[in-house]
């Protein structure tokens, strides 16, 4: 088991986190998860003051020994690896990638909000963010998940990472059906030799079944990522059939 970072979210539940934060959105964000104008609102009213990059579960430092191994099985001399942080909000995550991958990469960061995308492209311009390969891109997009058909080809991205946002939409009643559209997509634009990493506080007995029953002849693995409080964090891979890379229960 990976240990977790000292910087973790000291709430065991990443909603009583945000409700504490974020009071006047307690009502609306526990209804409304699936909605783009909640989210709107809650990036406007994180950066009113000073921007901070706020991190869903846990960030970059948790994670790094579950995403940079999947892309260096996977890296080509030949071209740059898709990566795409999916519903990135305003997390470090996806800079951090650009930043730390030895291998050319391409990161997309899309979010359903464009004040989050706003907030995210300035605070990089204004950091002067500098990538980890002279090859490297980074991108902030306003993305709807359900619909990544329209910014990228079939079988185009190498690697998809969800943290938090299939959570999010399952926490929503009218988001389930989201969700399943969501991970449905991303089996359309990933690689053969792709992957989706979804961290997430959901049990394997849940997930696993849910994610098996949606992605079908996919295959499906896990590995816990750590504990908080007594809140355990996993992380699931999917990979389309056929697939020749490395997973997580091989490394």
């Amino acid at each position: 088991m990976t240990p977790l970072a000292k910087s973790f979210l000291t709430s065991p539940r990443i909603f009583s986190a945000c409700l504490r934060l974020h009071s006047s959105l307690s009502s609306e964000m526990i209804e409304n998860m699936d909605k783009k104008a909640t989210w709107d609102r809650f990036y406007a009213e994180s950066s009113r003051k000073t921007f901070k990059n706020f991190e869903w579960f846990f960030g970059f430092e948790t994670v790094q020994n579950f995403i940079m191994p999947v892309l260096q099985t996977m890296a080509s001399p030949d071209a740059r690896l898709q990566v795409l942080d999916m519903g990135c909000g305003t997390s470090a995550l996806g800079p951090s990638v650009y930043q730390r991958c030895p291998v050319p990469v391409r990161v997309t960061c899309g979010d359903i909000s464009p004040v989050a995308v706003r907030l995210m492209q300035e605070h990089v311009r204004a950091k002067a963010v500098q990538p980890g390969n002279c090859s490297s891109q980074l991108d902030f997009v306003e993305l709807d998940c359900t619909q990544l058909h329209k910014h990228f080809g079939p079988t185009s991205v190498d690697l998809i990472v969800d943290k938090g946002t299939t959570d999010a939409l399952l926490k929503s009643e009218e988001g389930k059906r989201s969700a399943g559209l969501v991970l449905k997509q991303c089996l359309k634009v990933l690689r053969h030799s792709g992957s989706l990493l979804q961290f997430s506080d959901e049990d394997p007995d849940a997930r696993l079944v849910w994610l098996e029953t949606k992605a079908r002849s996919a295959r499906v693995a896990v590995q816990e990522v750590g504990e908080c409080r007594g809140v355990c964090y996993y992380c699931y891979q999917v990979t389309p059939p056929s697939h020749n890379c490395a997973t997580l229960t091989d490394m």
